[in-house]
C-alpha cells in the first residue's frame, strides 16, 4: 500500500471507473460487505474484479503474516491486543467471584494456545509456498521420475481390468455390494456406511487446511473460462493458484464413461466405479496372498492416489482454463474432476458454476467450504430466479411408476437380507411415491400410459399437499436423512443397472399370472415396445426413447430430489398438481417462493459476498427481496454502479411514442395484433433499414408475437420492402442453430460493407428471453442498431407467477405506492429489456442506436429502471420525425469521423 490506499497491478492504464470499481472493491472485502457491483459490458469488469480482489487478498495474507510474525517474537503489547481480538469471551466468562490467579492463568493459557497455533500455521503456510515454488520452478521435469517409477504399470493393470466384464454370476458374494448397509439409527451423529465418506478414505494424506481464498461464479462454462483467460492476462497470473471446478460431463476423461452421454448416466458410472475401486482394495486386502475368483469389477484408471497427487500439484502451479486442464489430465493419465477438489484447500482463486457454490447440497459434496471466505457472483442479474430454479423440482407421472417398480423390486429381491429398519424405510419411499402417483389421479403397478386422468391445474402449500396425499403421517426429515446414509438411490441405480432385461421391469406386476413375464421380459424389451408406440417421427421417437432410457436408469435421483424440496417450510414453497391426461404426461412440481431461505447461509457463512453484473437496476427490489430477507443488514450493504467508457455521442437510446403514420405506439396485449399496430411496426422497421448501416436486431416479446407479424408483413408486403434493404434473419428455435445463423448474419453484413449490391447489411428478428438476448455479442457493425418491440411482460396468468406476487405481497413492504408483486412483475420485464439491449457497445470505441418502441416506455418510473448510463442519454419523442432525423444524423456524423 502507498500512502494508506492499496495498490492494484494492472496490465495496462486503468479506465478512471475502473480505478474506482477497484478501490470500491477492496474496501468492501476489507469491511466483511455485500456489494453490489454494477459495471457495463465493455468497461472491463472481468479484470476489475480479478485485480481489485486478488490485490486485496495479497494485503490480506500479507498482514496476517506481519500479526503471526509480532506474536511469534513475544510482543507483549502484540499478544495482548490479538489474543484479546481471538478469546473475546475470556473476559466476558470471568466473574468477580473468581480469583485473580484463575482468571490469570486461563487467559496466559489461552494466549500460549494462540501462539501455538500460530507457529503449527506459519509451518504449513511455508511448506505450502515452498510446494508451490518448487512446482512453478520445475515445469518441465516433473513428470520424469515419476513415469520411470513404475506407476504406469499400474495404469495398464486398471486399464486391462476394465476391459474384462463387470457382470457377475447370480449369487455372487459382490451382489452385497447392491445390499443397503444396516441402518442402525435415526441419529446424524452416527457414523455412515463404508461408501458415505466418499473418496477421502485413502486419500487423507492430500486433505489440506482450507487457505483465505475467493471463489468465483457465474452462469456458463464459458463465461468461466473467459474469467480464466482474464485471469492469465493479469499481472497475478504468475503467482495464484487458481482451480476451475466443473460437472463429472465436462470434466471425464476416461472415453467409456463419457461416451455414456448423459450427466446422470455419466454420474452414476462414475460412481459405481469408485465404489468399485473401494471394495476391490478392501478385498484384496482381506484375500492377502489368495487368487481372486470370477472377473474383476470395472474400475477407472484415472484416480490412483500418486497420479491425482500429481495433477493436483499441477492445477496449483499454474494458470490453466478447462480445455488446457483436460489436455493435461489425459497426458498424465489422472482425474481432473477429482484432481481439482482435491486442490481447492490450498488454492487462492477457485472457480466454478453457480450450482456447485449455491446448492448446498452440490456444495458439501464438491468440498466448498464459504466459512471466513470471500465469495463473487458474477453476471448476476437473475440470481433470485437462479436461486428459485435451482431449489425447484418437478416429477412426471411416469417417472413416479418407474421408481416405485424398481424399489419394489429391489425390496422383493433382498427383502430376506435387509435389516428391519432398512426394510422400515424403503416402505415410507413406496408409500410416499404411491401418495404422489395418487394425486396425479393414478394407481401404481399399472402402466401409466394406459391410465387417464381428468385435465387441470392445482396449487397447494406443502402442508394442504401432504394431506391430500395421505402422507402427512410420514416424517420427510427422517426418509431424507436414510436417502443421504444409505445411498438407496445410487445402490437402485447399480440394481436395474446389473439385472436390466434378466427379470427387472420398469413397472411391477399386477398378479400371479406375471411372474412368468417377470422372469422373461425386461426393461430393454419395454423400452422397445415404447417406442413403436410413440410418435411416428423417427427422430422423435429416438429422441423419447433416449430420455425414458435416463429416466429408467435412476428415477429414485429425482424422487429423492423432491422429498427434499418437501421439507422446505410451508410459507416458502408451493406444490403444483399439473394433471394432463394421462398420469405419465402428469406432473407435480415444488415451487420456491422465497429464495433468501437458501441465500441466508451463503450470506452468513462468507466474509464478503459480492454480486456483479453487467445491469443489477433495479437495485432496490433485488435487495428488498434477497438480502432483507435472508437477515442482512442496511449497514453491511454497499452499491456501486458506474457509467460506460464509451463517450456519451456514441449511444442514442430514444423512445417512440408514435410512429410515421402518427399511430401511437401502444403494445399491450389488447393492441398489439391490430392490423393497424402491425402495419405500423413495419413502417418504423423499414424506415430505420434505411438509414442504419450494417447490423440492426430487432427483439419481440415472444415466439408467438414474431410468427405472427412476420407472417402480417409477408401478406401486406412489409417484409418485402425492408428486405429491399437489409437481408432478414430469424433467431432458430433449435440451440444447435444459432452459431450458424449468427455466422451467416455476420458474414453477410461483411459482404455487404464491402459491395452491398443494394443492400446495406442485415436485419436479425429475435425474441426477449431467447437464445440471443442474452450472452451473444452484437459488437460494432453487427449490431449498429437495436430495436425494442412493445415490452416483455411476462404471463400474468401463470400459476406460478401469481403464488410468486401473492407470497411478495404478503411478506414484503409496499413501496412507491405499488405491491412487491406488481413490482415483481415490472421488474421482470425490465431486467429482460436491459439483458437484450445490452447486447450492443461491446467497448470504448463502439456505437450504436437503441430504438424502444412503445409509449410505456416514457413513464418515468419505467425508464428509472434502465441502466444509469442509458437511462441519462435517452430522449423520448411524442411524433416520429424529430426521432428520426436525430437518428440519421447520428449515424451521418459517425460516417464522416470514419472517413
Amino acid at each position: 500500500m502507498e500512502d494508506g490506499s492499496p495498490n492494484f497491478p494492472f496490465p495496462y492504464q486503468p479506465y478512471t471507473i475502473q480505478q474506482e470499481f477497484m478501490q470500491a472493491l477492496y474496501a468492501a472485502l476489507e469491511n466483511g460487505k455485500v456489494g453490489i457491483f454494477e459495471s457495463p459490458t465493455g468497461t472491463g469488469k472481468s479484470l476489475s474484479l480479478i485485480c481489485g480482489a486478488l490485490s486485496w487478498l495479497r494485503d490480506h495474507e500479507e498482514q496476517r503474516k506481519q500479526e503471526a510474525a509480532a506474536l511469534l517474537q513475544g510482543e507483549a503489547d502484540q499478544v495482548s491486543s490479538i489474543s484479546t481480538l481471538t478469546v473475546p469471551s475470556l473476559s466476558s466468562q470471568s466473574s468477580s467471584a473468581e480469583p485473580d490467579w484463575i482468571t490469570d492463568f486461563v487467559q496466559k493459557k489461552a494466549e500460549r494456545d494462540l501462539v501455538s497455533k500460530l507457529k503449527d500455521d506459519e509451518l504449513k503456510r511455508k511448506k505450502r509456498e515452498e510446494r508451490l515454488e518448487m512446482i512453478r520452478n520445475n515445469v518441465q521435469l516433473k513428470y520424469v521420475g515419476k513415469r520411470k517409477s513404475g506407476e504406469e504399470d499400474e495404469a495398464v493393470k486398471l486399464l486391462q481390468l476394465m476391459k474384462e466384464g463387470p457382470a457377475k454370476p447370480a449369487g455372487d458374494p459382490d451382489e452385497e455390494e447392491l445390499i443397503v448397509a444396516e441402518y442402525e439409527s435415526d441419529d446424524e451423529s452416527k457414523p455412515t456406511n463404508k461408501y458415505c465418506a466418499g473418496d477421502a478414505d485413502d486419500d487423507e494424506d492430500l486433505v489440506e487446511e482450507h487457505v483465505t481464498k475467493i471463489y468465483y461464479c457465474s452462469r456458463t462454462h464459458s463465461q468461466l473460462a473467459q474469467f480464466v483467460h482474464e485471469v492469465q492476462k493479469s499481472p497475478f497470473s504468475q503467482h495464484t493458484s487458481l482451480v476451475t471446478l466443473g460437472s463429472r460431463q465436462n470434466m471425464c476423461v476416461n472415453e467409456e464413461v463419457r461416451g455414456l452421454g448423459s450427466a446422470q448416466r455419466i454420474n452414476d458410472r462414475c460412481m459405481e466405479m469408485q465404489k468399485n475401486k473401494h471394495s476391490q482394495e478392501k478385498r484384496m486386502q482381506e484375500e492377502g496372498a489368495k487368487r481372486r475368483r470370477g472377473a474383476a469389477k470395472s474400475v477407472c484408471p484415472y484416480v490412483g492416489a500418486a497420479a491425482l497427487q500429481r495433477l493436483r500439484d499441477e492445477v496449483l502451479g499454474a494458470v490453466r482454463d478447462v480445455e488446457q486442464l483436460l489436455t493435461l489430465a489425459r497426458e498424465t493419465r489422472s482425474c481432473p474432476y477429482y484432481a481439482t477438489r482435491l486442490a481447492i484447500p490450498p488454492a487462492q482463486l477457485v472457480v466454478l458454476p453457480y450450482q456447485t457454490v449455491l446448492h448446498e447440497g452440490t456444495r458439501r459434496a464438491s468440498g466448498v467450504q464459504l466459512k471466513g471466505q470471500v465469495l463473487i457472483i458474477d453476471e448476476a442479474h437473475n440470481l433470485s430466479d437462479t436461486l428459485s430454479c435451482m431449489h425447484s423440482t418437478e416429477l412426471s407421472g411416469a417417472q413416479l411408476c418407474r421408481a416405485h417398480s424398481q424399489l419394489a423390486q429391489y425390496s422383493e429381491r433382498y427383502k430376506s437380507r435387509l435389516k428391519a429398519k432398512n426394510l422400515m424405510y424403503i416402505k415410507q419411499i413406496l408409500f410416499v411415491v404411491e401418495g404422489l402417483v395418487r394425486v396425479l389421479g393414478g394407481k401404481v403397478g399399472s402402466n401409466p400410459q394406459s391410465q387417464t386422468t381428468e385435465s387441470g391445474t392445482e396449487l397447494l402449500t406443502i402442508n394442504n399437499f401432504l394431506f391430500k396425499a395421505q402422507i402427512d403421517n410420514i416424517n420427510l426429515f427422517k426418509v431424507q436423512r436414510y436417502f443421504e446414509k444409505s445411498l438407496i438411490s445410487r445402490k437402485l441405480c447399480g440394481f436395474l443397472e446389473k439385472y436390466a432385461g434378466s427379470g427387472v421391469t420398469p413397472h411391477a406386476p399386477t398378479s400371479a399370472s406375471n411372474k412368468e413375464n417377470r422372469r422373461t421380459e425386461g426393461l430393454s424389451r419395454y423400452l422397445q415396445t415404447l417406442q413403436s408406440s410413440q410418435a411416428p417421427n423417427a427422430v422423435d421417437q429416438q429422441g423419447s426413447v433416449e430420455e425414458e432410457r435416463v429416466l429408467a436408469a435412476s428415477p429414485m435421483m429425482q424422487v429423492e430430489g423432491f422429498f427434499m424440496a418437501l421439507t422446505n417450510s410451508n410459507a416458502d414453497g408451493r406444490v403444483v398438481v399439473n394433471r394432463q391426461g394421462l398420469v405419465s404426461a402428469s406432473s407435480v412440481k415444488f415451487l420456491l417462493l422465497n429464495p433468501a431461505v437458501h441465500f441466508a447461509q451463503v450470506l452468513k457463512e462468507c466474509r464478503a459476498v459480492i454480486i456483479a453484473g453487467g445491469t443489477m437496476q433495479p437495485v432496490s427490489d433485488f435487495k428488498q427481496e434477497l438480502l432483507f430477507s435472508a437477515g442482512v443488514e442496511e449497514e453491511r450493504i454497499t452499491e456501486f454502479s458506474c457509467g460506460h467508457v464509451i463517450p456519451p455521442e456514441n449511444i442514442l437510446p430514444l423512445v417512440l411514442c408514435s410512429g410515421p403514420s402518427g399511430q401511437e405506439l401502444d403494445f399491450t396485449f389488447q393492441n398489439r395484433e391490430t392490423p393497424r399496430m402491425m402495419d405500423e411496426t413495419g413502417r418504423v422497421l423499414s424506415n430505420l433499414c434505411n438509414v442504419v448501416p450494417g447490423g440492426v436486431v430487432c427483439f419481440f416479446p415472444s415466439y408467438e408475437y414474431s410468427r405472427r407479424i412476420v407472417a402480417h408483413w409477408e401478406g401486406s408486403g412489409a417484409l418485402a420492402r425492408i428486405a429491399s434493404k437489409k437481408k432478414i434473419f430469424q433467431e432458430p428455435k433449435k440451440a444447435g442453430q444459432v452459431e450458424q445463423v449468427l455466422g451467416e448474419f455476420s458474414r453477410c453484413i461483411q459482404r455487404c460493407a464491402a459491395d452491398g449490391n443494394g443492400l446495406s447489411g442485415a436485419l436479425l428478428f429475435s425474441v426477449v428471453g431467447g437464445k440471443m438476448s442474452e450472452g451473444i455479442n452484437f459488437s460494432d457493425e453487427l449490431g449498429r442498431c437495436i430495436v425494442m418491440v412493445g415490452m416483455p411482460y411476462p404471463n400474468i396468468k401463470s400459476p406460478e407467477l401469481q403464488e410468486k406476487m401473492a407470497y411478495l405481497d404478503k411478506h414484503l413492504p409496499s413501496t412507491g405506492g405499488r405491491s412487491p408483486g406488481q413490482a415483481l412483475i415490472e421488474n421482470l420485464c425490465m431486467k429482460a429489456v436491459n439483458q437484450s439491449i445490452g447486447r450492443a457497445i461491446r467497448h470504448r470505441g463502439d456505437y450504436a442506436c437503441i430504438v424502444l418502441c412503445d409509449r410505456r416506455y416514457s413513464r418515468p418510473a419505467t425508464l428509472a429502471k434502465l441502466p444509469t448510463w442509458i437511462q441519462a442519454r435517452t430522449t423520448t419523442h411524442t411524433t416520429f420525425g424529430p426521432a428520426f432525423a436525430g437518428l440519421r444524423r447520428f449515424f451521418m456524423e459517425k460516417k464522416q469521423k470514419e472517413l
